[in-house]
């Protein structure tokens, strides 16, 4: 009998163990996903959104446990947790307005007597989703889906297993039908075995590059939608005018949330040679007073990794980057599933720092001649997640959001999700979207329905 332990990852204490399935055990979740695909599809859009709404609102009633939850589990920052459940929340109430709008018939006019656009559920999505927002990436794709009237079986990293197991628990709580949202905890060979049945028609996958690359090829094989959510290098681009006063501390976040284990984080600081050194000054300081210790403690920054052989191999990216003539100009040091927040310099295209993501707490600062020089390195990347631009020349700015070939690009702010935009990325960061009406709309038939006069 094969086990999924959960451990936390700030004193290598064990959680808890969770059974893996066994075949017919996931044999029985596709069976009920299917039975209750059939009775909920005919569901009102109307009601739906009544259990959208009990969602959120049992979300927040419960926002202390599932934060602690996370905490424990893969280490993030309690506040931060709490943040993260709230956020869960607000899709929910973003959906819960707009749903009933985004899923209507779009009447088109033709020479027939009625001719329109249906927007009909397609049946189970897979979700298979990573440790580092483990109820939010959970959430934003299961409220949509859901909503739309598809089924879900969840397939969560199995160092948070308990996340899983939680959230099977609220949508029980908020009064979905228990075949609506299910949680499998299965190894690779049976996932792929769930990926090939008829029952599972999409499916969601966030996770790494290779996670995706390995994804998408089963659901193209097998012919079955799919949304990739991958990983990114995303460039910070600082020009010679931005207002480090009023901004700085949004970039040094956009690094260091969530102990730097977000895909969307600031990556690669390009910064004009004009402020490079005024920037790396004060970057450092704002670095440098960060607050390290207990994810469970409210007053901490920075906790641990999700594990540590995470921290294992960031540290290995950050020596071949050394090796190769990147500079540490703060911090380095690992032990255990902690790794210190970092600043690298002297990195150029070539090394893990520029060409790889750094899944990590560790921020390489890139020296730019010039603007043109920092768009070009910004865009030197096999990734394209999200690109941020710092500067007050707007006008400027304006003119180059078509140089970025990025899922997102964001001034003056660092690149986040909101449930009222479209968030997804291109080449080695995947494809589709999350989220918006565009979110809803990834796993629904778009149906042409004609009607001759």
């Amino acid at each position: 009998m094969e086990y999924l332990r959960s451990i936390n990852p700030y004193n290598q204490q064990l959680l808890e163990k969770y059974k893996r399935f066994s075949d017919p055990e996931i044999g029985t979740v596709l069976k009920k996903t299917e039975d209750t695909f059939l009775e909920w599809k005919s569901e009102s859009v109307e009601n739906r959104v009544v259990l959208l709404k009990n969602l959120g609102k049992t979300l927040l009633r419960n926002k202390e446990k599932y934060s602690v939850l996370m905490a424990k589990e893969m280490g993030k920052p309690l506040t931060q947790a709490v943040a993260e459940v709230e956020k869960c929340a607000w899709v929910c109430d973003f959906y819960a307005k707009n749903a009933v709008q985004f899923l209507s018939d779009d009447l088109i006019e033709t020479e027939a007597g009625e001719s329109f656009i249906s927007y009909d559920p397609i049946g189970c999505v897979l979700a298979i989703m990573p440790w580092n927002f483990p109820f939010w990436q959970v959430i934003r794709c299961a409220a949509p889906t859901l909503t739309a009237g598809n089924t879900l079986i969840l397939k969560h990293a199995s160092n948070v297993s308990g996340c899983a197991i939680a959230l099977q628990e609220l949508f029980i709580s908020a009064g979905y039908p228990k075949g609506c949202f299910q949680v499998i905890l299965a190894d690779h060979k049976q996932l792929e075995a769930v990926m090939e049945s008829d029952i599972v028609q999409g499916v969601s996958l966030t996770g790494s590059e290779k996670a995706g690359r390995s994804i998408a090829s089963l659901a193209g094989k097998n012919l079955k939608r799919s949304v990739m959510e991958l990983g990114g290098n995303n460039a910070c681009i600082v020009w010679e005018d931005a207002d480090l006063d009023k901004y700085l501390d949004t970039m040094v976040n956009a690094r260091m949330l969530n102990n730097g284990q977000s895909c969307i984080a600031a990556k690669r600081f390009i910064v004009v040679e004009e402020i490079y050194g005024e920037f790396l000054s004060r970057f450092r300081d704002i670095v440098r007073a960060l607050k390290i210790g207990d994810p469970l403690n409210v007053s901490t920054d920075i906790g641990v990794l999700a594990r540590e052989d995470l921290a294992h191999s960031l540290s290995d990216q950050v020596e071949k980057s050394i090796k190769m003539g990147a500079v540490v100009d703060y911090g380095n040091s690992r032990s255990g599933a902690y790794y210190e927040p970092t600043i690298i310099t002297e990195v150029r295209p070539g090394m893990p720092a520029f060409d790889e993501e750094l899944f990590g707490p560790v921020a390489a600062i890139i020296k730019a001649k010039d603007r043109t020089d920092a768009l070009a390195l910004a865009t030197k990347s096999k990734f394209g997640l999200g690109t941020m631009l710092f500067t007050e020349d707007l006008e400027s700015a304006r003119k180059v959001v078509g140089d970025i070939p990025d899922g997102a690009f964001f001034i003056n702010e660092m690149v986040k999700s909101d449930p009222r935009l479209p968030f997804g990325g291109t080449k080695a960061s995947g494809y589709g979207r999350e989220l918006s009406l565009e979110g809803m709309l990834e796993f629904v038939n778009k149906k042409t329905v004609y009607i001759a006069k």
